[in-house]
């Protein structure tokens, strides 16, 4: 028996996470169809509630698009500070099952139960334990899925939302994917899918039973690393503590915009926004990227260091107003955005003159109290001044 059969890996995914904190924060919409969106012409769907989807409703669908198709469906501006607190409390439950837990986004991760038998029981009482747990303790319903290999616990995992708990037994691994659509399969999307189906391989069995170097022929290298996905072999690790690499703030306009002064409001609440995060996560950002994408969908990006780090609004702006004149501001921009990158641990960060710099002294207090502000009242309750509204 390989090491990949002998070990248990679990994959939780929080069923409509932004939806469901919601409507567990605000029982009158439970049982009504959710849009997690900002409301505009251009906005897209974060996320849809599971009220919403059989309308044929899902994420990163145009929100107009989405009213015509469900148009009783409410639309509830997204609180991301929030889900930012309620993705933290599941974690730590996450954590208390096993030191190794590798987040993947703030609602879902892969867990190692391997050797934890002894403490939780079997898989399938592990994870029906993490379930209630999170239940119980957080008050919203996640899926789970449990197998030998990440592939395998996270396609179970998504096989019967909402709040699934599907188990494949090692020694079932192959029956159970052979019936499922390649579609499932990483790395098949919308432009490798005609080509498979075009070869005959429409489930996950046809790639499994095809000739190794005819899929080779065919595919490529591809061929091999879907048929070894089709026939549960995945030996990547669980690797825990991954963190983000960047922390990033954008907005879809409304209508197009040219010009500084027609960005500039934009990027202000982008600092805002990603500073806050960074101090609440204490983080310092060691570099700053303006990102734009102009009216005919090109993306543009230019990046900056910062020294020393920061978590400080003022800086990135700096960095940001010294970054816009190397775009083409006489160009339509349909998208504006901020990143910070290179993050550490703001005790890592700290440097000597951190405290000696009386402008950055200014930041740091102006930066508590605005945060003492926000966590009272919410994020949009202060403003800079000199941010202006659309």
């Amino acid at each position: 028996m390989s090491e990949t059969a002998l070990r248990t890996i679990l994959h939780a995914d929080m069923d409509a996470f932004y939806a469901a904190v919601e409507q567990r924060d605000r029982p009158e919409l439970r049982g009504k169809p959710l849009l997690i969106a900002f409301d505009g012409p251009r906005s897209v769907v974060t996320t849809a509630s599971y009220e919403a989807r059989p309308f044929g409703v899902g994420s990163a669908m145009p929100l107009a698009l989405a009213k015509r198709k469900c148009p009783q469906a409410i639309v509830v501006a997204p609180r991301f500070a929030q889900y930012q607190a309620v993705s933290a409390q599941i974690f730590e439950i996450f954590g208390s099952f096993s030191p190794l837990v590798e987040g993947l986004s703030l609602d879902e991760a892969f867990i190692d139960l391997t050797g934890t038998d002894g403490l939780w029981g079997s898989p399938a009482r592990a994870a029906q334990l993490l379930k209630d747990r999170v239940w119980q303790e957080v008050g919203l319903r996640v899926s789970v899925g449990v197998a030998a290999c990440k592939f395998v616990a996270k396609v179970a995992s998504d096989l019967r939302k909402p709040d699934a708990l599907v188990l494949v037994p090692p020694e079932e691994t192959v029956a159970f994917l052979a019936p499922l659509p390649v579609s499932r399969l990483w790395g098949v999307g919308e432009k490798s899918l005609p080509k498979l189906h075009a070869l005959g391989l429409r489930t996950m069995g046809d790639v499994a039973a095809a000739d190794r170097a005819w899929l080779v022929r065919n595919l490529g290298s591809h061929g091999p690393f879907l048929q070894d996905l089709a026939l549960g072999n995945d030996d990547r690790p669980v690797v825990p503590g991954r963190e983000a690499k960047s922390i990033g703030s954008e907005q879809t306009l409304m209508t197009d915009v040219r010009g500084r002064d027609a960005l500039w409001p934009h990027l202000i609440e982008a600092a805002d926004t990603i500073a806050f995060r960074l101090r609440r996560e204490q983080l310092r950002a060691g570099g700053v990227r303006v990102k734009l994408k102009t009216a005919d969908f090109q993306l543009l990006t230019r990046q900056a260091r910062i020294a020393p780090p920061t978590s400080s609004a003022r800086v990135l702006l700096e960095l940001a107003a010294e970054l816009l004149p190397q775009f083409d501001l006489r160009l339509p921009y349909r998208l504006v955005g901020l990143a910070a990158w290179d993050l550490r641990s703001a005790d890592e960060a700290v440097q000597p003159d951190l405290f000696t710099d009386p402008a950055r002294q200014r930041d740091e207090r102006l930066d508590k109290a605005l945060d003492a502000v926000r966590d009272r009242f919410g994020h949009a309750a202060v403003r800079r001044a000199s941010h202006k509204q659309d």
